[in-house]
């Protein structure tokens, strides 16, 4: 089968696309025909290699793919030959990558596509909808009623927040570029805040002086100013970091405030946060909800050249790899 995938870890230029052997199904495996791969940017951190996790080369690359069922290994239950399928927790930890003819995924880890929804659409969304509904569910544990800053609130995963934030019943500030207030306000967001303004200012003139959650995707505020609209008791999540990897903020001010820091990736969670995610991100896209990303379609021989624009942040169209 063809398949894009690297003999070492390194730059973009070391993905191979060529032909590997057509994986064998194990009892509790389902083999899927792929049918799109998105690219990710924790992608490039695993074929990188500066994301540390287990990789037996020659190492498939992708997390992330939508296909139709081939096979069911015989130990599994709930699949069919024919059925659309999706999986978003490849390609890391040991398991092989998705960006291939064929790929062979844990039942476990492979879930239904809703009825009527695009496939594609779908697979473009998982990876930040999943991220969004974990930090809310699982990290933040929020509860209706509480409220929520979404920075950045505009880009892939930020407009994934605000819709799971508004329908989960929180009130949601967030920030971005007053061009896409329109949009924000259309998914659930109560309050539109501009990114090139003081953050503690705008705040000041707000109806919602302070908030419980806190959540940056840009990782272009500073910790300090978060703290700063932060409730006592309340949470900051960590989802990216800074450039200079360096944060100031007031040590003691933030303890007797009794606040919390907060860091995610995804490649963490555990299995069944994974799939409680995925069992909310059907019903809500079943709903028509999640599914608004703009896609970029390209070949998998285009592996190299989708890894290079996202280091780049050259598109921002979410990029598929079809086969």
């Amino acid at each position: 089968m063809q398949a894009a995938y690297i003999n070492k870890n390194g730059d973009a230029q070391k993905i191979v696309i060529g032909e590997l052997p057509k994986p064998i199904v194990s009892s509790n495996e389902v083999l899927i025909k792929v049918n799109a791969v998105s690219v990710n940017h924790v992608d490039t951190f695993v074929r990188s290699g500066s994301f540390k996790t287990e990789t037996n080369f020659p190492f498939v690359i992708g997390r992330d793919a939508v296909g139709q069922v081939v096979e069911v290994g015989k130990d599994v239950t709930g699949f069919s030959k024919g059925n659309w399928v999706w999986t978003n927790s490849m390609g890391y930890a040991g398991r092989q990558g998705v960006t291939s003819e064929y790929a062979a995924i844990p039942a476990e880890r492979l879930f239904h596509v809703p009825e009527n929804v695009e496939p594609t659409q779908l697979v473009a969304s998982v990876h930040s909808s999943a991220t969004a509904a974990i930090v809310l569910t699982n990290v933040f544990s929020a509860v209706s009623g509480s409220s929520i800053l979404i920075e950045g609130a505009a880009g892939h995963v930020g407009t994934k927040f605000v819709q799971m934030a508004h329908i989960m019943g929180l009130k949601v500030v967030t920030t971005s570029n007053t061009k896409d207030f329109d949009l924000l306000d259309r998914l659930g967001s109560d309050e539109q805040l501009d990114y090139e303004k003081s953050l503690k200012k705008q705040f000041r003139k707000s109806p919602i002086s302070k908030v419980d959650y806190v959540v940056d995707t840009s990782g272009k505020v500073s910790l300090a100013d978060n703290l700063a609209v932060l409730k006592p008791n309340g949470h900051v999540c960590l989802i990216t970091a800074p450039k200079s990897n360096q944060f100031k903020f007031d040590v003691q001010k933030f303890y007797t405030q009794s606040q919390t820091i907060n860091g995610f990736v995804i490649s963490n969670a555990p299995l069944g946060q994974i799939r409680q995610a995925a069992k909310f991100i059907n019903r809500l896209m079943a709903d028509g909800y999640l599914l608004e990303d703009g896609v970029l379609e390209k070949s998998y021989k285009d592996a190299a050249w989708a890894h290079e624009k996202l280091e780049k942040n050259a598109k921002k169209k979410k990029i598929l790899l079809k086969f």
